[in-house]
């Protein structure tokens, strides 16, 4: 552990130098342990791991170990990105066709190395990436170098190319003209079986399966793969111990998702009651991305606060209020890519500002939520036994959201790295 070396914005390999202590004591001004905020607590790291939480005054200092005092901060668990694209830069740096087409995946790699550092940076320590957008099985590759030490960055989940049912999909040019697409097309019962399994081959931790895409007769969002065809992606995912993620925005779309058994809906725009309340029946979570719709809308020229809101705002607003009634369980993940990673807890800031939910709520999805959510059973909470994957912010994010921004402290697996 670098606890030695204790410098604003520090970036530090994963590996011990000699002498470091064999555990510290963490004592901020207050624990929020992923349900609820403890003034003084203190947290006790040990090899990697916590190893006991409470009161101060009940924890001792071991021998050999150091204290680490965080005063006026809280601390937390490190958050969990539900839906990200690192691969991705913001729409309004290069368009998204630009991207599949015109970049090499050497400059999106190294592009992505950086992303995946201010993400950590930025306090989320864990991020499910859903999706390459053409760059192949490179997130594999991410994931690797990180856990290996190469380069800083969060612990990954990752669906390396995702499916789509062919011709739905991008990029689009003339009809004579066969470009690279952003996904990896199958269809029938053949092609659907051998592509879920090769994905799984070469290191997806999930399956990303598009329920439905802009490939209407007018443009318009419509369903993609029949039901029998998402039930098989899901069979075939499940027999290897995987689960399934479903880009979904219409209700038919994500009606035959649920049905077909993915875990989450991602996006949920034009969702309604009806749908939602499946969901809610079935156990599926919902990842509203709000972040990115706002992004999106900015790039096209809306003027926040001064121009009426787009009707895809306005349809978001809806959905929001559909699923917020039928009581699904949020994950929370903005789809950071569209807009710039390291600003993460944009998700989180309009979800309280924007859609009416309190600084606890999306603080307990950004961390036991989403761990409970995507069957993470070794994080997303302050207790013993759990990594010792913590981020300290100014203030109390509990009561302000904006305290999410002002972050002191991240550690993953007892490493300081800022």
């Amino acid at each position: 552990m670098l606890l030695s070396c204790w410098l604003p914005g520090l970036v530090a390999q994963p590996v011990a130098p000699a002498g470091s202590p064999a555990a510290v004591l963490l004592r901020p001004a207050a624990v929020f342990d992923g349900q609820d905020r403890h003034a003084g607590w203190a947290v006790l790291v040990e090899n990697g791991r916590i190893t006991a939480a409470g009161p101060a005054a009940q924890l001792a200092l071991p021998a050999g170990a150091r204290a680490l005092d965080l005063p006026d901060l809280t601390l937390l668990p490190g958050l969990i990105e539900g839906h990200s694209h690192l691969l991705l830069h913001p729409y309004d740096e290069t368009p998204w066709n630009d991207q599949v087409l015109l970049e090499a995946q050497a400059l999106r790699v190294a592009r992505a190395t950086v992303h995946a550092q201010r993400t950590l940076l930025a306090g989320f320590t864990t991020a499910r990436d859903l999706g390459t957008e053409g760059a192949g099985f490179a997130d594999v590759g991410l994931k690797q170098a990180i856990d290996q030490g190469i380069i800083p960055g969060p612990r990954l989940l990752v669906t390396t190319r995702a499916l789509v049912a062919t011709g739905s999909y991008g990029p689009k040019l003339s009809a004579d003209t066969e470009v690279p697409q952003g996904a990896q097309e199958a269809d029938g019962v053949d092609g659907i079986v051998r592509a879920v399994r090769e994905q799984i081959g070469k290191g997806a931790d999930l399956i990303k399966v598009y329920a439905d895409y802009r490939w209407g007769a007018d443009g318009s969002a419509q369903p993609t793969f029949s039901q029998d065809e998402l039930t098989l992606i899901v069979q075939t995912a499940r027999s290897s111990g995987r689960g399934v993620v479903a880009h979904a925005t219409t209700p038919e779309g994500m009606r035959r998702a649920v049905l077909a058994g993915v875990e989450t809906i991602e996006h949920g725009d034009g969702g309604t009651l009806e749908v939602f309340q499946l969901m809610k029946k079935r156990g599926v979570a919902l990842c509203p991305t709000v972040a990115a719709n706002d992004a999106v809308a900015r790039y096209r020229g809306w003027k926040k606060g001064q121009d009426a809101a787009p009707p895809r705002i306005e349809e978001k607003h809806r959905s929001m209020a559909a699923a917020l009634k039928a009581g699904v369980v949020l994950a929370l993940g903005g789809d950071a890519g569209v807009f710039a990673h390291g600003d993460n807890a944009r998700e989180m800031e309009q979800l309280v500002r924007d859609y009416g939910l309190t600084p606890l709520q999306v603080l307990r999805q950004a961390t036991s939520g989403n761990a409970q959510i995507f069957h993470l059973a070794d994080r997303g909470s302050i207790r013993p036994g759990l990594l010792a994957d913590l981020v300290a912010v100014a203030g109390d994010p509990t009561q302000d959201v904006g305290a999410l921004r002002q972050v002191r402290l991240v550690m993953k697996g007892g490493v300081v790295y800022k």
